[in-house]
C-alpha cells in the first residue's frame, strides 16, 4: 500500500513500526458550531484510511481529539476562543456547547457511516499532560514566558517548516494577511504554549498552572492527546490540509522537542472543499450541514458518495447540481444491485479476481474514485449475481455507502407495489417490456393505453418501471 506523505511529499509505501498495528491520530472537531460538510470531508477520508487498514489486516488504534477550549479565531493565536465565541452567540455556558456540537458532530458521523474512532479525548481531560509536556519544554530550553504567556521558540530547531521548503520571509507572521503579530514573541514564528490572565481575561474555562492561571494553547492539545494514548511514536497522522500550516508544523516542533526523537512517520492531509465562490467555511455562503441536505430530501450517504467519488488530495466542488448527478448514479448503483438478490452460489475464482481490482486502487493512494469504478466493472461482470452482491458488500467494508442496504429497501419496495398490482396488469406490464426491447414501441404504446384503460398509469424512472393505480 502506498500513500502520499505530505512530510515527504512523494507516494510512500506505508508500513507501521509495529507488525501489523498501526497507530492513527485524527484532528477532531472544534465543538463550537455544526461541522458543515467540507469539515466532514476529510473525516470521510479518513474513516475510508481507517476501514481499509482494517480490511487488509491490520489492527488500528485510532485517537481523535475534541478541541472544546483554546482554539483561537486565528493561526496568529489572536481573537475569541472559538468556544467562547459559541458560547456568547448561544447565551450557555462553554461545556454546554461542548456536549451539544460534540453529540450533533457524532450524529452526523453516523449518518455518514464514519465510525467513532477507539479513543476519542476532550482537551479540557488533559490539562495535566498539556502543564507536565510545557514544563519540559522550558526545562530543555524550547520553551519561554513572555508577557505572561508560555511561547516555543522555533529558533532552536534546525528546521521549522516542516511540510515546504518555506522560509521565514515567505510566511512572515505565519498568517493570513491581517493577523496582526504578537510584540511578545522573540521569533515571528514562536506560537503559543500556554495563555495566562494577562490574556482574554473573559475566557471562561481557566486552570491553575506553575505560571498562572490560564489555559492550553490549541496546538499543544493534539501532541498531547496523541502521545498519552499512543505513546512516543506515530504511525500516521491525519487531519485537513488547510491544518498542515501551522497547526501540525507547530505539533511536530514540539513533540519532537520534547521527545528527542522523530515523532510521526507519515502525514495524510484532506484537500479543500469548495464552493463555486472558493473554500467552504461557516462564515461564508449558506451553512452547508449534514441536517440541511436531510432538509433539502438528500440521503447522507449520497454525500459521502460523492466524496469519494474524486481522490482525497484533489479539491472538490461542491454544487447542488454535481450532488444531483451523484444522487442519480447512487440510485441506479442500488437498482441494478437490487436485482441481485437470487439463489445463485458465489463463484470463488471471479471474486478473486474481481476483488484485485478493488485493492489495487486502494492501494494506490487510497484512490476511491477507482474504487467506485471497481463496483461498476463488478455489477457488468460475466459471474453470478451471488458474486457480484458478495463482491458489493465486501468492498462496502470500506466505502460504506450502504448500497446493499438502499437495494433491499427499494426491492422490498418494489414488492409491495406489485403485491397490490392485479395479476393481469402484471402480465401486460412483462408484454410491454418485451416489445421495447425488441424495439415494437407502436405494441408497447397500445399495451399502456390499454393498462391506462384498466384504471392504472405507468411511469418510467431511472430505477425502472413503476406502476400506480390513478
Amino acid at each position: 500500500m502506498k500513500l502520499y506523505n505530505t512530510l515527504t511529499r512523494t507516494k510512500d509505501e506505508f508500513k507501521p513500526r509495529f507488525e501489523n498495528k498501526v497507530s492513527m491520530y485524527t484532528c477532531g472537531p472544534t465543538v463550537y458550531h455544526y461541522a458543515h460538510i467540507g469539515n466532514l470531508r476529510s473525516y470521510i477520508m479518513e474513516d475510508v484510511l481507517e476501514k481499509y487498514f482494517r480490511y487488509v489486516g491490520y489492527d488500528v488504534t485510532r485517537v481523535m481529539n475534541i478541541t472544546d477550549v483554546g482554539h483561537l479565531s486565528s493561526d496568529g493565536d489572536t481573537g475569541d476562543d472559538k468556544m467562547l465565541k459559541g458560547a456568547k452567540r448561544e447565551h450557555k455556558t462553554v461545556m454546554e456547547i461542548a456536549k451539544f456540537y460534540t453529540d450533533a458532530f457524532f450524529a452526523d458521523c453516523a449518518k455518514l457511516n464514519i465510525k467513532t474512532p477507539e479513543v476519542v479525548e476532550p482537551a479540557t481531560s488533559c490539562i495535566d499532560e498539556f502543564i507536565r509536556v510545557i514544563t519540559s519544554l522550558i526545562e530543555k530550553g524550547y520553551a519561554y514566558e513572555a508577557g505572561g504567556n508560555i511561547y516555543f521558540d522555533t529558533s532552536k530547531l534546525d528546521k521549522y517548516y516542516v511540510f515546504n521548503d518555506f522560509t521565514e520571509e515567505d510566511l512572515a507572521v505565519g498568517v493570513r494577511e491581517g493577523v496582526e503579530e504578537d510584540s511578545n514573541k522573540k521569533n515571528k514564528a514562536d506560537f503559543v504554549l500556554w495563555f495566562t490572565k494577562s490574556k482574554f481575561d473573559d475566557q471562561e474555562l481557566k486552570w491553575d498552572s506553575p505560571w498562572g492561571v490560564g489555559y492550553p494553547g490549541w496546538h499543544i492539545e493534539c501532541s498531547c492527546i496523541s502521545m498519552k494514548n499512543l505513546g512516543e511514536y506515530l504511525d500516521i497522522h491525519c487531519g485537513g490540509i488547510d491544518n498542515a500550516f501551522p497547526h501540525h508544523t507547530n505539533e511536530i516542533a514540539q513533540s519532537e522537542a520534547y521527545l528527542g526523537h522523530e515523532w510521526c512517520n507519515y502525514w495524510f492531509h484532506v484537500h479543500h472543499l469548495n464552493t463555486t465562490g472558493g473554500k467552504m467555511s461557516k462564515s461564508k455562503g449558506e451553512f452547508l450541514t449534514v441536517s440541511l441536505l436531510e432538509e433539502k430530501g438528500y440521503n447522507p450517504l449520497v454525500y459521502r458518495f460523492f466524496c469519494l467519488q474524486s481522490h482525497y488530495r484533489k479539491s472538490l466542488v461542491f454544487s447542488y447540481e454535481n450532488l444531483d448527478n451523484a444522487a442519480v448514479a447512487y440510485n441506479k448503483l442500488a437498482a441494478k444491485v437490487a436485482t441481485l438478490f437470487d439463489n445463485s452460489a458465489v463463484d470463488k475464482a471471479a471474486f478473486d479476481s474481481l476483488k484485485a481490482g478493488f485493492t489495487e486502487a486502494m492501494d494506490n493512494d487510497l484512490n476511491t474514485a477507482l474504487a467506485v469504478t471497481a463496483v461498476y466493472d463488478v455489477l457488468k461482470a460475466d459471474t453470478t449475481n451471488a458474486t457480484k452482491l458478495a463482491l458489493i458488500e465486501d468492498f462496502d467494508k470500506v466505502l460504506s455507502i450502504g448500497l446493499v442496504d438502499a437495494a433491499k429497501k427499494l426491492a422490498e419496495s418494489n414488492s409491495s407495489a406489485n403485491d397490490d398490482i392485479p395479476e393481469e396488469i402484471t402480465k401486460l406490464i412483462e408484454e410491454r417490456k418485451e416489445a421495447r426491447k425488441a424495439k415494437n414501441f407502436a405494441l408497447a404504446d397500445e399495451i399502456r393505453d390499454k393498462i391506462a384503460e384498466m384504471g392504472y398509469v405507468i411511469t418510467e424512472t431511472r430505477e425502472g418501471t413503476k406502476v400506480t393505480k390513478k
